[in-house]
């Protein structure tokens, strides 16, 4: 696996302490050369400046938008979307969601779905998937 997409809304908006872990595991990502990006059904505009931060801050190399590319999930044209950004293919990725239908779409799309119900159980599948040690 060489890329890891994350949903925005329900993983990565929670608190700042959360929020913190999250940018500490996806730097640790980045160093394995994992390419990383976010997927979120938003429809864009203005209202979305605090998800393109992200990839603004360098924390994900791209943010994809379904309001701006005319797909959201669980269509397999947006998870095409966002591996597209970081340039791999469907089958060389990771989705992270907390909506279990988006994750079954994401492993019929011929990904990894996993599906996020605590930071911490979530941490612990992206660092045996990637084989990153340490605590976040």
């Amino acid at each position: 696996m060489r890329g890891l997409i994350v949903d925005y809304v329900g993983v990565l908006d929670g608190p700042q302490e959360d929020q913190d872990r999250w940018r500490r595991l996806l730097a640790a990502v980045a160093q394995q050369d994992v390419q990383t990006a976010i997927l979120s059904n938003d429809p864009g505009g203005p209202a979305a400046e605090p998800i393109r931060e992200w990839e603004y801050r360098g924390i994900v190399d791209a943010v994809v938008l379904s309001g701006e590319i005319g797909a959201e999930k669980p269509e397999r044209a947006a998870f095409q979307a966002a591996a597209d950004a970081v340039a791999l293919p469907l089958s060389d990725c990771v989705m992270i969601d907390d909506g279990i239908h988006n994750v079954k779409a994401s492993v019929e799309a011929g990904m990894v779905g996993i599906l996020h119900t605590a930071f911490e159980r979530t941490a612990v599948e992206i660092q045996s998937i990637f084989g990153i040690d340490g605590e976040f």
